[in-house]
C-alpha cells in the first residue's frame, strides 16, 4: 500500500497556496501536482492509497473524490483521505511526517501489508514503484530510499546520503549546511511494515524528536544498522516547493526535448479536471510553443506559455514566458511577462505585468498574481513581485 503525504502548507509557494494545499496547485495546464504521485501508483499497480491531508483540505478532498480518475475506486482498497482526528485517548494535528503516519497506524494495520511506500504529494515525476520494490526485495532491505543526483549547489536543500559499494546507506543527513555528497533523497521510501511499525513507535516515545522521516526516522534507522538501501533513479524528478522550481518545471514541459513527457500514451498522467469545451483561437491570435488547455479563449498573442483550462486572453494581449492557472483572465491590451497568474485572477485592460524595474527582483524575477485577485486597469507591476496582499471582493 502507499501513503501519500499531502498535508503541508507549502508556504514557499506564497500566494499559490493561500487557498489550497500545495498538492492541489495547478501544474502544466490540466493537472494538479498530486496527479503525478497518484498516477505513479496506478501505473505501478498499487491500488490501496491513503492520502494524509491537513492544511486547507477542502479543495484537495473534493478534487480526489472517489479516486476514479486514477482507477483507485476499487472495493478492495482504493483511495482513502485521512485527515487528523481526535479519539478517546489519542489523536491531534499531525506533528511532522512520521507522526502523520503514526496516527494512521490502525488504517495500515487493517490492511496488514508486507510493504508500505511513503510518498510526497508535491513532487513532479514519473516512476514505476514496482521496479523499486523489486530492488528492495533483491537487497533483502528493510528500508529503501529512492535517490537522485542533484547539482552540488542545490544539495543543501535535500536529505543527503552516502552509500557503500553495495548501495547500502552508511550516512544520512537532512539538509546539511556542507554536504559531502550530491546523492539526494527523493522523499520516496519503501518500508517493510514490521520495520516501519517499530520505528514509528520508537519515534513517538522520543519527546525530543521532530517526528519527521528525514530528520529523525531515517537517520535513526541507519544508526541502528538496519538494512537501509538507496535505489538510484535516473528519470525526471522535480521538487516544486518554491516559486522558482515550480516555474522552471512548468517551463521544461515546453521544451522540444521534454524532460517530462506528458504526451506519453504508455505512461499516462491521469487528472480529475472537469471536461470543458475545446479551446477557441480567434482570427487575430498568435500562439507559439505553448500549451493551451480546454475551455480557453485566445484572442491575442501567446508565446512560450501555459494556459490552464478556462483561461481568457483578450484582444491585443501579449503573454510571454508565463503560466496562467485555471480560469484566469487577461483583458484587452495587457502585456504579461514571466508571470504566474493565480486561479480566477483577473488582469484588467492595458496593464503591464512583469516589467523590468529599478529594484533587484526576488524569486528570480518571477511575478505572482494570487488567486482571485483583480489587477486594476492601467496597472504597472514590476518583475519579481507577489501581488495579492489586499484581497479583491
Amino acid at each position: 500500500m502507499a501513503l501519500l503525504l499531502a498535508g503541508g502548507q507549502g508556504s514557499r509557494l506564497g500566494g499559490l497556496t493561500r487557498n489550497r494545499a500545495k498538492p492541489a496547485v495547478s501544474f502544466c495546464g490540466k493537472y494538479r501536482i498530486i496527479d503525478f504521485s497518484l498516477s505513479n501508483c496506478t501505473n505501478s499497480n498499487i491500488h490501496t492509497v491513503g492520502i494524509l491531508i491537513q492544511y486547507k483540505p477542502f479543495l484537495l478532498n473534493s478534487y480526489i473524490r472517489l479516486g476514479s480518475a486514477w482507477d483507485l475506486n476499487n472495493p478492495f482498497g482504493g483511495v482513502h483521505v485521512l485527515p487528523p482526528f481526535l479519539g478517546d485517548a489519542e489523536g491531534s494535528w499531525y506533528n511532522g511526517t512520521a507522526n502523520a503516519v503514526y496516527q494512521n497506524y490502525e488504517f495500515i494495520d487493517f490492511y496488514n501489508p508486507e510493504y508500505v511506500i511513503i510518498l510526497s504529494g508535491d513532487h513532479v515525476y514519473k516512476m514505476d514503484y514496482s521496479l523499486m520494490l523489486k530492488f528492495h526485495k533483491e537487497k533483502n532491505s528493510e528500508i529503501t530510499l529512492a535517490t537522485i543526483e542533484v547539482p552540488w549547489e542545490e544539495a543543501s536543500r535535500f536529505g543527503i546520503l552516502t552509500v557503500d559499494g553495495d548501495a547500502r546507506i552508511t550516512k544520512f543527513t537532512e539538509k546539511p549546511a556542507q554536504p559531502d555528497s550530491n546523492l539526494a533523497s527523493m522523499g520516496v521510501y519503501i518500508f517493510n511494515w514490521s520495520t516501519l511499525k517499530q520505528a514509528l513507535v520508537e519515534d513517538n516515545r522520543d519527546y525530543q524528536s521532530e517526528n519527521d522521516f528525514g530528520k529523525n526516522i531515517i537517520p535513526q534507522q541507519v544508526k541502528q544498522a538496519k538494512r537501509v538501501y538507496a535505489y538510484n533513479f535516473h528519470g525526471y524528478w522535480r521538487d516544486v516547493g518554491t516559486i522558482e522550481s515550480y516555474y522552471q518545471a512548468n517551463m521544461e514541459s515546453l521544451r522540444e526535448d521534454r524532460f517530462l513527457n506528458i504526451f506519453d500514451r504508455e505512461v499516462r498522467i491521469f487528472s480529475n479536471e472537469d471536461i470543458l469545451p475545446p479551446h477557441f483561437v480567434g482570427s487575430a491570435a498568435e500562439i507559439e510553443n505553448s500549451l493551451i488547455c480546454n475551455g480557453c479563449i485566445v484572442q491575442g498573442k501567446v508565446a512560450n506559455s501555459i494556459l490552464a483550462p478556462g483561461v481568457y486572453v483578450g484582444k491585443d494581449v501579449e503573454i510571454m514566458d508565463s503560466i496562467l492557472l485555471p480560469y484566469a483572465k487577461v483583458q484587452n491590451g495587457s502585456v504579461i511577462h514571466k508571470t504566474i497568474v493565480g486561479e480566477n485572477a483577473e488582469i484588467m485592460s492595458h496593464c503591464q505585468v512583469g516589467v523590468a524595474g529599478k529594484n533587484i527582483p526576488d524569486q528570480e524575477g518571477i511575478t505572482v498574481i494570487e488567486d482571485n485577485y483583480i489587477v486594476p486597469e492601467d496597472s504597472v507591476i514590476e518583475e519579481g513581485r507577489n501581488i495579492g496582499r489586499i484581497r479583491a471582493i
